[in-house]
């Protein structure tokens, strides 16, 4: 897709405006969405960065007559103001990644008899309840029957076409018979008899199927109706072969083509009643339904499955560690190495994010990385979800820290880590914020809570080293990880941003980063990020206990490390886990990188 620069974003705002006028029409909202919700998006529906250049994954563009702007958090402020810049859109700040501000200015700046429109294919239903609800109140009409992107983006991409296949034994532990029974029991329990699902990871876990239609997520398109005896995979023609069709079919198991899903669904019973969860569907996907149909609202039933990871599943996921920390750490001893040769070309962060990339695509099991690696250095690590291009970026030279932020798909299982190591000499206030930010983890990553904690709540433990200190951080503190599928999954989320609902309860087997950080812009960034499993703790006479195993293999730069801001107890967390690393990477390595490996886990 080709991202406008500052020019080419005030023509397609321009554009957007006369498509505007021509349909009458007061406001225009896109959002970053599709139509399954995906966080990472097909290139056909990124219209909010083809019109304004902002790339950042999280963000909501209002264009009027007036202004534009572009609504985004904290992790994206340094981004989206330098994108911007030009272009005439505003930059609006939400103070969280879960903020809907932007409904309230549209409520307070939108008059009786105005229109909003939105495109509801890519609408999520309860924003749409939101503006509903706002804009009723102010008397403003939202429309949601147009896509005004299809009116001024001429060489809009395609849908995408790559094939789906199998997730197979031994990595996928539990079959889609299985799945499914478990699934019909939980419509059961509902009191519904049909069940419609669109978010792509709980369709590829369901089905043991995965695909590549949305960059570093093993998914594909695909809406899914689930009924007591038949499911039905509503899929563009051509991307499931004949003969996987016809295995899912001796398991129960259609396939309709994609587009037909509306009909399809617009046509179920009178005694039918759908089990749909409001916040994974989009407004038009509601709109299929027949008005009268019976529907119960409740999380999908697989969003929570999928949570809880299976000990077969915890084998596989802590295999593709051991593999991906070995990848890392011949990563980092060639960085070592290239950093020290004086004789060597300008090493940049694009090259970072080739060579950590290489090395684990030579590692058994690997797929693809599982989101674009955020390799920063010196002020570039402030920028919370810096991207470096061949157009812009920075050479690694000199004195500063590097912020690498990245991960990888492999078949039994799913990395996301983020290391910070010196280059050069660094300051006492570098390694005193860096000592701040691994005391925040550590406290995390060693606390014991009880069975069904809200997430969120654990949120301030590791915020506690920074706060005492007046020093925070702009985004969560940790995210739900799939197994093989997406790098960020819920329903767990550790942050301040989230609600402490029901469905956020920390339960066995999920899979949660643990990252916090400390940015200061124009200087430098650090975070440090392992991945963690909820295990079993314990049980006393206040219920049964859960603790963390900590999944990630690398090791954490001690040079950046202030030890006599240490306690005795994190020294001993931060050795003990090294030790761990050292014994689970060797029999993986040799040469220089065994050499790295050894050198960078000597106890503190």
């Amino acid at each position: 897709m080709n991202t406008p620069d500052s020019s080419q974003g005030a023509e397609r705002i321009d554009l957007l405006r006369a498509a505007m006028r021509q349909q009458q029409i007061d406001a225009l909202m896109i959002p970053s969405a599709d139509p399954h919700l995906s966080e990472y998006l097909p290139e056909r529906w990124q219209g909010r960065e083809w019109a304004s250049g902002f790339t950042g994954s999280v963000g909501t563009l209002i264009v009027t007559p007036e202004c534009a702007g572009v609504w985004t958090d904290a992790r994206y402020w340094t981004q989206a103001e330098q994108q911007l810049a030009g272009t005439g859109i505003q930059l609006m700040k939400l103070s969280s990644g879960a903020s809907v501000q932007y409904v309230d200015w549209l409520a307070s700046h939108l008059r009786a008899g105005q229109a909003l429109a939105v495109d509801g294919a890519v609408l999520g239903l309860a924003i749409a309840r939101l503006l509903q609800t706002a804009l009723d109140a102010k008397n403003v009409r939202l429309r949601t029957d147009l896509d005004l992107l299809e009116h001024v983006w001429q060489d809009r991409p395609l849908l995408p076409a790559a094939p789906v296949y199998e997730h197979l034994p031994p990595y996928a532990s539990k079959s889609r018979s299985g799945k499914l029974a478990d699934l019909r029991s939980a419509m059961q329990q509902a009191g519904a008899n049909r069940h419609l699902i669109s978010t792509l990871d709980d369709i590829a876990y369901l089905f043991n199927l995965r695909g590549a239609d949305v960059n570093f997520n093993p998914v594909f398109l695909a809406h899914a109706l689930v009924t007591p005896t038949r499911a039905t995979l509503y899929v563009a023609d051509g991307k499931i072969a004949p003969e996987l069709r016809a295995a899912l079919a001796e398991e129960g198991i259609d396939v309709a083509p994609y587009a037909s899903a509306a009909a399809a669904l617009g046509a179920l019973p009178a005694d039918a009643t759908v089990l749909l969860d409001p916040r994974r569907v989009t407004y038009g996907t509601r709109q299929w339904l027949p008005a009268k149909l019976k529907v119960v609202e409740a999380i999908n039933p697989t969003t929570l499955a999928k949570s809880r990871k299976s000990e077969p599943d915890a084998i596989h996921v802590r295999a593709a560690m051991e593999q991906d920390g070995a990848a890392l750490c011949e990563f980092f001893a060639w960085l070592e190495q290239t950093l020290a040769n004086p004789a060597r070309a300008a090493l940049t962060e694009v090259e970072i994010d080739r060579q950590i990339t290489a090395a684990r695509a030579r590692r058994p099991g690997f797929v693809s990385p599982s989101f674009a690696t955020i390799a920063g250095f010196g002020a570039n690590g402030a920028i919370m979800h810096y991207r470096a291009t061949e157009a812009r970026h920075a050479v690694i030279e000199g004195d500063g820290l590097l912020l690498i932020d990245s991960g990888g798909q492999y078949l039994g299982g799913t990395t996301d880590i983020t290391r910070v190591v010196a280059v050069g000499s660094i300051n006492d206030e570098q390694r005193r914020d860096f000592t701040l930010v691994l005391k925040g983890m550590i406290a995390l990553s060693a606390a014991r809570f009880p069975r069904g904690t809200r997430s969120p709540m654990l949120d301030a433990i590791a915020r506690a080293p920074l706060w005492a200190e007046g020093l925070d951080f702009g985004h969560g503190t940790g995210h739900g990880v799939g197994y093989f599928l997406n790098v960020h999954e819920g329903p767990q989320s550790i942050s301040p941003s989230s609600m402490p609902e029901p469905h956020t309860a920390m339960e066995p087997g999920m899979i949660t980063s643990i990252e916090p950080g400390l940015y200061r812009p124009g200087r430098w960034g650090i975070r440090i990020e392992n991945l963690v499993l909820n295990r079993a703790a314990g049980q006393t006479e206040f219920g049964e206990f859960l603790s963390f195993e900590t999944l990630t293999l690398c090791p954490i730069d001690t040079r950046c490390i202030a030890p006599l801001l240490l306690r005795d107890d994190e020294k001993r967390w931060l050795n003990d886990y090294h030790a761990t690393v050292r014994k689970r990477l060797s029999p993986l390595l040799s040469g220089a990188a065994l050499d790295w490996l050894t050198t960078r886990t000597e106890n503190l």
